[in-house]
């Protein structure tokens, strides 16, 4: 982790920034605060002030849950979007290189087989 917090691809996000922003970049639509804490490692203040910097900078938003009228749920700006995306590319190289550099083609193949089948897990104790 410290390795890849130390490449210059952030562009003014931290590692943690990054993971919120890519969370919501993969939620189809608008989420609870409470779902987003689920799948980042922070705690619910540390999340929750946060969020309010990611919504001060642009790259968050908060709208009022339709069948909640006390909620809120959180989503990518277009601008948010767009930084997840160009940071996330940036990262996915350092990450590639690391995996390709410490493991062989079986090795590689092994580790894709077993995170797809985590990926099974999980998505379904979701459901």
């Amino acid at each position: 982790m410290k390795q890849f917090a130390a490449e210059d691809v952030w562009h003014g996000l931290t590692m943690r920034e990054y993971d919120v922003l890519y969370t919501l970049s993969k939620c189809p639509e608008p989420i609870r605060p409470a779902e987003l804490n689920r799948h980042v490692l922070l705690t619910q203040p540390a999340l929750s002030r946060m969020v309010d910097r990611l919504v001060e900078r642009g790259f968050v938003q908060r709208t009022r849950d339709p069948h909640d009228g006390r909620g809120v749920r959180l989503s990518l700006t277009a601008e948010g979007r767009a930084r997840q995306r160009r940071v996330g590319g940036r990262h996915a190289v350092g990450v590639a290189r690391a995996l390709t550099g410490a493991l062989t083609d079986d090795e590689l193949h092994a580790l894709e087989q077993i995170c797809g089948k985590l990926a099974d897990t999980t998505n379904r104790k979701q459901l």
